[in-house]
């Protein structure tokens, strides 16, 4: 791995993890495109890749500034991770066995959909 890509990779981490931390976003919405569009990995691995990161404790330092200040509720927090672990197991097994190109198409039209949510019908 070269220089400038190891170089790339640490600042997509820094912006996702910043973006993360800031909005909720940052895997899906700056990782996986970045992975895809800048590095060339089919949308698969780059899921793949964005979802082993996610499972380390990366956001620990974002999300305990956030507890600090009162702002994380830990019964929810743990509902939403109990039950994560299950759609993410069934939703990788629906990802890899449909063709890269589709899983391209469901992001895309996925990230849409919420752009659109948050630019017109948001109160």
């Amino acid at each position: 791995m070269s220089l400038t890509t190891v170089l790339l990779l640490m600042l997509i981490g820094v912006i996702a993890g910043m973006m993360s931390s800031l909005v909720g976003i940052g895997g899906g919405v700056i990782i996986v495109p970045a992975l895809v569009l800048m590095f060339g990995l089919n949308q698969k691995t780059a899921q793949g890749t964005s979802l082993l990161l996610l499972s380390l404790p990366v956001a620990f330092a974002g999300a305990y500034n956030y507890y600090k200040a009162g702002h994380a509720d830990w019964k929810i927090a743990l509902i939403l991770a109990v039950t994560f672990v299950v759609g993410g197991f069934f939703g990788s097994k629906i990802a890899l066995g449909l063709e890269a190109s589709v899983v391209k198409k469901i992001f895309a039209v996925f990230m849409i959909i919420v752009a659109l949510k948050y630019l017109f019908f948001d109160k």
